[in-house]
C-alpha cells in the first residue's frame, strides 16, 4: 500500500488496515484506550480524531506518523473552511501569512527583515562596536551590568546584551526609545497579526489614498507625494488600532515604518534638509524590522543627568552628543511620526518648536558633563568621544574638549585613553582629517 494518501485518507485508512489485519474495533479499542464507539465514527468520516488520538493509531498501525498526521491537519482546515461562509478568504490570508513568512522569516525570526543597523544615523558606532567591547573587556573585570546613558541606534547596548546580565540604555528621543522597544524589550507579540497588517499596507494604492498631514507637509519635498501620502496613511491607521495592538506590536510596526521611510528618504542621512532636486518616484514596501526579546534588558527615556542619579552597577558606557547639532531636530520628522501630534511646521526644513533639546549641545556641555561623571554610581565608567573639535564648521565643532574630559575623568579614578582612526559620518562638505575615535576608561576609586 502507498504511503501517500489523498484527502479522504482519514474517513478509510484506518478501517482498511484494521479489516486487512481482520482485527475487530473492540481489539483496536482495547489496544489504543479509544472507545469502540468513538473508532466507527472516525472510520465513517463523522468524527476527526485528535492528534493525540492519531498517534496512538499511528503506532498501532505501524503506520508513519508525519504522512497521517499531515493528511489529518489538512482534513481538518479543509472541514473548518467548509464550516464558514467566509471560508475561502480566510484560506487566501493563510496562504499570504504562508508566502510572507517563508520569504521574510526563517523559523520564528526575521531573515531579510531590517537589522538594527540598517538606518543612516549621525555618530553611529556600527563600525567601531568591536574595538569599543574588546577595549572595554580587556580593562574591566566582574562585571555584570552595563548601562548605555546615551544609547543612540542602540548598537552598543545590542552587543552587551549579549556580554551582560543587566543591559539600560537611555535616550531622550521618542523615535529612538520606540526602536529599543520593537528591537529589544521582553514582551508579548504576535508575528501573525504583525505580518497580516503589513499585507494590508504594502496592497494599498497610492491612488486610493487622500492628502493627509504628512503627504502636505513632506510630499515632494523629503518624500515624493505618493511615499508621502501613504506614509501618512499608515500612521493614521497604526493610530487607530492602537488599542488593539500590544506595546511590542505597535513597536515594531513603527519602527518598520521608520526603517523604510529612511531608504526613500530625499536627504544626505538627516533631516536638516532636504536635497531640492527632483525626486524620483519609487513604490514604498514597508518591511519589518528583525524584532527580538531579551529578558535582560531595561529601556529608559529620560534625561541623563537625572536617570544617573537613581541607578547603579557595574560599567556606564558614554557617548553623548559633543557639538551643537541637536539629534532632536536632525530627525524631527522620526519624532513627528512617533508621537504623531501634528505640530505646526516652520521653515524651510518644516521643523515643529524646539522640544528635548540637549544642553550637552551647548556652551553648558562641559558642566552638565562634569555634573554626570560625578554622579555616575558605577565601577567604571567608559567614554566614547571623536576629535572633531579640529573642524572648520562651527556646528561641528565640539563643546567639550578632549583634555576636559580626561581631567573631569581622573577626579573618579583612574583612566586610560584609547585611539582608533575612524572615518567620521560626515553628511556635509566639512572635510575631518586625521580623524581619530577616543575611548576613556576610567576605574572609580571606592
Amino acid at each position: 500500500m502507498s504511503k501517500s494518501v489523498g484527502w479522504k485518507f482519514l474517513e478509510n485508512i484506518f478501517k482498511n488496515i484494521r479489516i486487512g489485519k481482520k482485527l475487530s474495533l473492540k481489539e483496536v479499542a482495547d489496544k489504543t484506550q479509544i472507545s469502540v464507539s468513538l473508532l466507527s465514527r472516525i472510520e465513517n468520516g463523522r468524527r476527526i480524531p485528535t492528534k493525540k488520538q492519531v498517534i496512538k493509531l499511528a503506532k498501532f498501525y505501524n503506520f508513519p506518523e508525519d504522512e497521517i498526521l499531515a493528511d489529518w491537519l489538512g482534513n481538518k482546515i479543509v472541514k473548518e473552511i467548509k464550516k464558514e461562509s467566509f471560508g475561502l478568504k480566510a484560506l487566501k490570508i493563510a496562504e499570504q501569512k504562508l508566502s510572507y513568512d517563508a520569504t521574510l522569516f526563517e523559523d520564528v525570526s526575521f531573515s531579510n527583515a531590517f537589522k538594527l543597523p540598517n538606518r543612516r544615523y549621525i555618530g553611529s558606532k556600527t563600525q567601531l562596536v568591536d574595538w569599543i567591547f574588546q577595549k572595554i573587556i580587556e580593562e574591566t573585570e566582574n562585571s555584570s551590568t552595563f548601562f548605555d546613558v546615551f544609547a543612540g541606534t542602540g548598537i552598543v547596548a545590542q552587543r552587551a546584551l549579549n556580554l551582560f546580565e543587566e543591559v539600560a540604555l537611555n535616550d531622550i528621543l521618542y523615535s529612538n526609545e520606540i526602536i529599543y522597544i520593537a528591537f529589544f524589550e521582553n514582551s508579548y507579540w504576535d508575528k501573525y497579526k504583525v505580518i497580516e497588517l503589513v499585507n494590508f499596507y504594502n496592497e494599498v494604492k497610492p491612488s486610493a489614498i487622500e492628502e493627509n498631514y504628512f503627504s502636505i507637509h513632506f510630499g515632494n519635498k523629503y518624500f515624493d507625494n505618493n511615499t508621502a501620502k501613504k506614509i501618512g496613511f499608515i500612521r493614521e491607521d497604526l493610530e487607530k488600532r492602537k488599542s488593539s495592538l500590544t506595546r511590542k506590536e505597535f513597536a515594531i510596526l513603527l519602527a518598520s515604518l521608520i526603517y523604510s521611510m529612511d531608504k526613500l528618504a530625499n536627504t544626505v542621512g538627516h533631516f536638516d534638509a532636504y536635497i531640492k532636486k527632483q525626486i524620483l518616484p519609487k513604490p514604498f514596501k514597508l518591511n519589518l524590522i528583525h524584532a527580538e526579546n531579551f529578558s535582560n534588558v531595561k529601556i529608559y527615556r529620560e534625561d541623563a543627568n537625572n536617570l544617573v542619579r537613581k541607578i547603579q552597577g557595574d560599567i556606564a558606557y558614554i557617548d553623548p552628543p559633543y557639538n551643537s547639532r541637536q539629534y532632536s531636530r536632525f530627525y524631527h520628522i522620526y519624532e513627528n511620526i512617533v508621537t504623531w501630534n501634528k505640530p505646526e511646521l516652520f521653515g524651510v526644513a518644516l521643523k515643529p518648536t524646539p522640544q528635548n533639546m540637549s544642553k550637552y549641545c551647548t556652551v553648558e556641555a562641559k558642566n552638565v558633563f562634569k555634573d554626570l561623571i560625578d554622579n555616575l554610581n558605577f565601577r567604571f565608567i567608559a567614554v566614547s568621544y571623536n576629535n572633531t573639535y579640529n573642524s572648520k564648521s562651527n556646528s561641528s565643532k565640539n563643546k567639550i574638549q578632549l583634555e576636559e574630559i580626561l581631567t573631569i575623568l581622573k577626579e573618579r579614578g583612574e583612566t586610560k585613553i584609547f585611539e582608533q582612526p575612524y572615518r567620521f559620518f560626515n553628511t556635509g562638505k566639512t572635510n575631518f582629517n586625521n580623524h581619530k575615535e577616543f575611548l576613556f576608561l576610567t576605574k572609580v576609586n571606592d
